[in-house]
């Protein structure tokens, strides 16, 4: 019996048992004061929803719980994740090349004390048949790789961590 609890234990410490507690994290990650997101990435593309569901996503795979609030903060109880889009840039297009970046930043509070930070970068040039790809879709891919980025620093956040194309 003893033995079967042990593991027991260890399949569950396996299974992410060790990290119960949700990482809350707003369902729109807002651009950051300041930052000058092209009008047209804000009012066509939807990476402010993406990044939050793919972090979420990804998160998920690592057996990382979140939940989604409408709005977070750093005081807020328990284990939060507040995250902004930093930059988001958009050049060429189909026909002559994508060249888009999207950078983010945010930071992991318990209880309000910070526990790590990151800014996470990531570039693309719109893959496999960019050519038939819309600038909001390889955008998109720049936010999916940062969302992959994210949920690895959750499973062991740093302070001033540097995630992606850095």
């Amino acid at each position: 019996m003893r033995h079967r609890l042990c593991l027991i234990a260890v399949a569950a410490l396996a299974a992410g048992g060790a990290r119960a507690e949700n990482v809350t994290l707003a369902r729109t990650a807002p651009y950051a004061a300041g930052s000058e997101v092209a009008s047209n990435i804000k009012s066509e593309c939807q990476l402010t929803t993406q990044l939050p569901a793919y972090i979420a996503e990804y998160a998920g795979e690592k057996h990382i719980k979140t939940a989604f609030a409408e709005q977070v903060s750093s005081g807020d109880p328990g284990r939060v994740l507040v995250v902004e889009i930093d930059e988001a840039i958009s050049r060429g297009n189909a026909f002559i090349g994508h060249q888009k970046f999207t950078r983010a930043k945010g930071a992991l509070y318990q209880d309000g004390e910070e526990i790590g930070n990151f800014v996470a970068q990531r570039y693309s040039m719109g893959g496999a048949f960019a050519g038939y790809k819309g600038s909001c879709s390889v955008l998109g891919r720049t936010v999916k790789a940062i969302g992959k980025d994210v949920a690895e620093w959750l499973a062991a956040p740093t302070k001033d961590a540097r995630l992606g194309d850095q």
